[in-house]
């Protein structure tokens, strides 16, 4: 073979590494699916059976990335829960909407493919797909040397899903003297990390060597598909916010309806270690509440009358507490007290 031959994989793009790990792809996602779905991993479009018993079904659709938590896991050299991180934060905004996932996509664009590093993420994906109850269908892996650092990648997902008109959740729903619960995160999920990683640079904190913030930073956020579909499907709810960016403020305020007002009292909100840690290093409350979830991954809004029920859906862990109500008022949020951080 000529050495002076002008190729594609002397540019840096390796083709038969990238068909070598679409096989792994297509194999292991295989196994989850199961013989009765339809395999489109290799293919240029992705198939998918529209689900059953559903009268007047809607299509919602979703996308997102995972921000710059992928540094926190370039640093801890950790990359087999950024997957479930990618699957959530499109899932979550999926059920806002009352929408069932049906299946999801991914894009990994990257330096030069590194296939230990891409097989952690792409099972990281598959955990939070089976977690979700939604299949991975496919995706696409770019390989984009001089765009990209040495070692440096980025990924965004992208879901799609289906409700019935009937169960469509709309501000319509929400009325007067309803409750407003919030339901646990698991940690930061995939918010703040510029303001943490700034925090961290700042300080010169070794985050390998800080086991506490080792775990916490790379912690994967909280799917809440299982729990909030079987609540939709019983129409134990009038609404639902994820919070992510902009923190509970300015994510609840989007579903709330003209002349109504989310009153929330933030002494009422449990706070996680993690939020503690953050407050401590001089970051002010009103800075806390619109960078990060401050312990609230998501938000119920229910009849005073279904609280009860609504308990034994969730685990201890992510059980939802009431942190407000909905009033008469132009502001359509309206914060009272303050977050006891201690």
């Amino acid at each position: 073979m000529n050495k002076n031959l002008i190729t594609y994989k002397k540019s840096g793009v390796d083709i038969t590494a990238a068909d070598k790990f679409v096989s792994f792809i297509s194999k292991i996602s295989s196994k989850k699916r199961g013989k009765k779905k339809f395999n489109n991993i290799g293919g240029f479009g992705s198939i998918s059976n529209i689900p059953k018993n559903i009268k007047d079904p809607k299509i919602v659709a979703c996308t997102d990335g995972v921000g710059t938590k992928i540094e926190i896991a370039n640093i801890i050299n950790k990359y087999d829960t950024i997957g479930i991180d990618l699957v959530a934060m499109s899932v979550n905004d999926l059920i806002v909407q009352g929408a069932k996932p049906i299946f999801f996509l991914d894009y990994i664009s990257i330096n030069k493919i590194n296939f230990s590093k891409l097989k952690a993420i792409i099972k990281g994906i598959i955990k939070g797909c089976k977690i979700s109850n939604c299949d991975l269908v496919g995706g696409e892996t770019a390989e984009m040397p001089g765009t990209y650092e040495k070692g440096k990648f980025d990924i965004a997902g992208f879901a799609v899903g289906i409700v019935d008109k009937k169960k469509i959740l709309n501000k319509k729903k929400i009325k007067k003297n309803n409750l407003i619960l919030a339901v646990p995160s698991s940690g930061l999920h995939s918010n703040g990390y510029s303001l943490v990683r700034y925090l961290v640079k700042k300080k010169k904190i070794d985050i390998k060597k800080n086991l506490f913030l080792k775990k916490q930073l790379i912690k994967p956020t909280k799917i809440y598909v299982k729990e909030i579909i079987k609540l939709i499907d019983k129409d134990l709810i009038n609404g639902c916010a994820n919070i992510t960016g902009g923190g509970l403020p300015d994510n609840i305020k989007r579903i709330i309806p003209n002349n109504l007002c989310a009153e929330i009292d933030l002494k009422k909100i449990k706070t996680l270690k993690i939020f503690q840690w953050l407050r401590k290093h001089n970051i002010d409350d009103k800075e806390m509440l619109r960078t990060f979830n401050c312990g609230v991954g998501f938000c119920l809004v229910i009849n005073a009358k279904d609280l009860d029920k609504i308990n034994k859906y969730f685990t201890k862990e992510f059980k939802p507490y009431v942190i407000g109500k909905i009033t008469s008022g132009k502001n359509k949020v309206k914060l009272k007290g303050k977050i006891d951080w201690s």
